[in-house]
């Protein structure tokens, strides 16, 4: 990883814990003042955020660490693990809001000055989308896993809270029930998002294959070597950001041992060209069919 990176991954990381601070210390007073079930979802969302953020900043900071005599293979796994803490604290909270939220279905409240709560959402919305933009950015130059993930919980505030402000507006208009029907269904979203982020941790600590046309492509790499005959065992599994690859190739028998290594290298070159930061493990072999 280039400095660039590191540091670019240590600033959002930071820049998300900022945003999640503010964020929560605008909407529990906001929460307080209007005992809003719909104000009290997007602080829970919130609050969930600021963990995710947290979670992040430690598992980034391991995860950029260099491989050592321990971990050979470096810290990658750190990323994976942060977003499964993350999922566990996501479901815990969409179940808390989501029993709330039916409660206050079967036992209506009213809403207490909507207009305070409506502008804690608009700056809200302005300080996530801002995050947004730079999370963006970060993940197109890293592919972090980790801030994916955390980008993900932001994304999902963003929409939380434009459909809190649609609800306030609404229940101002004395129609109280949207209030905590609202709350039901950010409850529910947030399960859904919980899922979908648990799902592609659970993929890379237990190294599932990388299923997006890859094999074929690095296939189609290395046959395309003049001096290579045939490739198969093609694996590849990610460990963090980096894309772990192995495969054999098969040579010419009249080969020795230095030019076949060679040519893995000249390999292992082409498919690192596609796939930039990949640790490529080649193993070379003699190709038993005619020459």
């Amino acid at each position: 990883m280039s400095s660039r990176e590191a540091r670019l991954l240590r600033r959002v990381t930071m820049a998300s814990v900022i945003v999640a601070l503010l964020l929560i210390i605008l909407k529990l007073i906001a929460t307080i003042s209007t005992n809003s079930i719909s104000m009290m979802a997007s602080l829970i969302d919130s609050t969930m955020d600021l963990f995710a953020s947290l979670v992040t900043l430690f598992a980034v900071r391991i995860a950029l660490q260099p491989p050592d005599d321990d971990h050979r293979f470096g810290h990658g796994k750190a990323e994976p693990l942060a977003a499964l803490a993350q999922t566990m604290f996501i479901a815990g909270s969409g179940a808390f809001l989501f029993l709330e939220a039916v409660q206050r279905l079967i036992r209506p409240q009213p809403i207490d000055t909507a207009n305070l709560g409506i502008l804690v959402m608009v700056i809200s919305m302005a300080a996530t989308a801002s995050l947004l933009l730079f999370q963006r950015h970060v993940i197109k130059i890293t592919q972090s896993p980790a801030i994916k993930a955390d980008a993900a919980h932001y994304g999902s505030d963003f929409v939380v809270n434009a459909a809190t402000i649609a609800a306030l507006l609404l229940a101002n208009q004395g129609m109280n029930w949207i209030d905590p029907l609202f709350g039901t269904a950010v409850g529910i979203f947030i399960l859904l998002g919980a899922w979908h982020v648990g799902r592609q941790a659970l993929d890379q600590l237990m190294d599932r294959e990388v299923l997006d046309g890859s094999e074929l492509k690095i296939h189609s790499l290395a046959v395309g070597h003049p001096d290579v005959r045939a490739a198969d065992h093609i694996r590849t599994r990610m460990a963090g950001r980096t894309m772990i690859i192995q495969l054999y190739i098969y040579l010419r028998n009249d080969l020795n041992l230095a030019e076949a290594h060679v040519i893995g290298d000249e390999v292992a070159e082409r498919i690192q060209v596609l796939f930039p930061g990949a640790d490529i493990l080649i193993h070379e072999e003699p190709h038993q069919g005619p020459r």
